[in-house]
């Protein structure tokens, strides 16, 4: 066989199903060998989707995502998805064509160097310098891009590469050094750090995912009665509705999960970053508590934050033992151990009015417009809970967060720590093909949807029956909310005028499309978009005034939020103009 045959079978030894794709020149010799391979390839109408989606795909299964892409411009499309996958530990393999060897260096046509490119935005990357290395090269990628703390790898190869003919080359897995179980005794002493104290909290992470360690995190609240606040990315791994689960932290995070924060004596950070949009000013961040950061990557202990207490290792292994230490101390965990700091948690959440599971306004009587907040409430609700749901970044991202109850792991995408509009789509169809045994929804935004609205063909073409909801409010919603609060409401470029027409759009794509501006017509739509076979988009209408609340403003710690007007009533009467 030649470079592209052998690279492509060693894929399928690591389990690869599906790639996402795009090819051009330097590339061509894979996509020739594809022609006869087992694999399934989805090509996307842009290499940046080709990412995404394998992004998406990843975070639905669980497996390494794998994307194509050739030289050049095609290489460098692939960047701000990969950072995306960075910056939010996503397993991926990315792999490129490149010019043939004796042209390196040259400045060929569509030649660059990738590896330059992108080794601040990958976990490791590799140029394959000869045939014998493939094998090696495509099983060190995916060992990598699967252990410890995942991350994208992204390997490049020459067009000659893929097809000089292969005589022998190296085989076996590469031996990578494995996560050391965290020490008994740092165990041993962050059970009586916890056991000690009167008002613990844990923060979850979205390292409990990654990792599968979510099962211990839910005993381990089911059987000690602490009560857990979820990042962004940590989502899932405890259901948003369970009672004794405070919702989000940080900057736009509840009420009850910020000033529990605040208010800890100690936390219990397990498998996050601890990032500025989860903390605030690092030095006001939860003043009275002691912090027990449990993590499998030891760069980002005491990176951010302060730790009091270390315990470094693969939470799978650790959370258990954790919990063995705690339950098997003679303690008693009972409801009386924390009945004090649990009314304090009641009445935070009592005084600000709502919850994920209140009722929201929706608006769209015919006088006031629908309102954001109750519309994405009804779409999660026709989602249902079995419902994959990925967002794009902006307001919308937000109030789906704060709303949205996700029952598992595995049923929340969207793009954490890079922010990257655009990432919504591509990464729903990634997700339609991991699990085509769920129904799978985008919640996004006119500006977001417009990044990537390419892809729309390509769901069109591969039957993926993706339910899109743009919930349009004809701006940009959270640059204009920060443009309000914080530059004297001086709108700068984030008015995005009416086009284009949605629902025109969906039709041109082959898609099911519908505008709807009411309440009822937003119930009808609903149920008719869960009635299609294929594709179909809803043109939501809503008000172009409301904020995301609670938010925390820069430099303000968490119990300094801004509350503004709790989204259970209909909306004064001067707010009824729609921009």
């Amino acid at each position: 066989m030649n470079g592209a045959q052998l690279l492509l079978d060693c894929l399928a030894q690591e389990g690869v199903e599906v790639v996402f794709g795009y090819p051009g020149g330097a590339v061509l010799p894979l996509y020739d060998a594809l022609f006869d391979a087992p694999l399934r390839h989805v090509l996307v109408r842009h290499e940046q989707a080709a990412v995404h989606a394998a992004d998406g795909y990843a975070r639905a299964s669980g497996q390494v995502g794998v994307c194509l892409a050739t030289s050049g411009p095609g290489a460098t499309n692939l960047v701000t998805g990969l950072a995306t996958a960075y910056m939010d530990s996503i397993p991926l393999v990315a792999v490129t064509g490149q010019v043939a060897r004796p042209l390196v260096g040259t400045d060929a046509f569509q030649e660059t160097d990738v590896l330059g490119v992108t080794r601040a935005v990958t976990k490791h990357n590799r140029f394959v310098d000869g045939p014998e290395a493939v094998a090696d090269a495509v099983r060190e990628a995916f060992t990598i891009a699967r252990s410890g703390r995942p991350g994208p790898v992204l390997i490049d190869v020459p067009k000659d590469v893929l097809l000089a003919k292969v005589t022998e080359h190296q085989s076996g897995r590469p031996r990578l050094r494995v996560v050391p179980p965290a020490d008994h005794e740092i165990v041993a002493e962050a059970a009586r750090m916890i056991s000690t104290a009167s008002r613990p909290l844990v923060l979850a992470g979205g390292g409990l995912i990654s990792g599968g360690a979510w099962p211990a995190l839910r005993a381990l609240i089911a059987q000690t009665g602490i009560p857990v606040a979820s990042t962004l990315m940590g989502l899932g791994a405890i259901a948003g509705d369970h009672p004794r689960h405070l919702g989000l932290v940080g900057m736009h995070g509840t009420y009850a999960a910020n000033r529990a924060t605040a208010n800890a004596d100690v936390v219990i950070g397990l498998g996050l970053r601890f990032d500025d949009r989860v903390t605030g000013p690092r030095q006001r961040f939860a003043p009275r508590a002691r912090i027990i950061h449990l993590e499998i990557d030891p760069a980002e202990v005491g990176k951010c934050v302060r730790a009091d207490l270390a315990v470094v290792g693969d939470l799978a292994d650790t959370l258990p033992r954790l919990m063995g230490a705690l339950t098997g101390g003679g303690l008693i965990w009972d409801d009386s151990r924390y009945r004090d700091w649990w009314t304090d948690i009641r009445a935070w959440q009592k005084s600000q009015g709502w919850g994920i599971t209140t009722p929201m306004a929706l608006g769209g009587d015919g006088v006031h417009p629908l309102r954001p907040q109750g519309v994405i409430q009804a779409v999660c609700q026709a989602a249902g809970p079995d419902a994959l749901v990925a967002t794009d970044v902006g307001q919308h991202q937000m109030w789906t967060a704060l709303l949205n109850p996700v029952q598992e792991p595995r049923q929340w995408l969207t793009s954490g720590g890079l922010g990257t509009m655009g990432y919504g789509l591509p990464a729903a169809l990634g997700a339609a093909l991991a699990r085509p045994d769920r129904p799978v929804w985008l919640i996004t935004g006119d500006g977001s949807l417009q990044m990537n609205l390419q892809e729309m063909a390509t769901a069109k073409n591969y039957g993926l029956a993706v339910r899109v909801v743009v919930v349009n409010n004809n701006s940009l919603g959270m640059i204009r909310q920060w443009q309000e609060l914080f530059h004297q409401a001086r709108y700068s470029a984030v008015d995005m005028g009416q086009l284009p027409d949605w629902e025109a759009l969906a039709g041109a794509y082959g898609w099911y499309g519908r505008r709807v501006d009411t309440r009822q017509g937003l119930r009808d739509a609903l149920q008719a978009l869960n009635g299609q076979d294929g594709p179909a988009l809803l043109d939501v209408r809503v008000s172009a005034q409301e904020n995301v609340f609670p938010m925390v403003p820069a430099g303000r710690a968490l119990d300094e939020m801004i509350l503004g007007e709790p989204p259970t009533e209909e909306p004064a009467a001067q707010d009824t103009v729609w921009r």
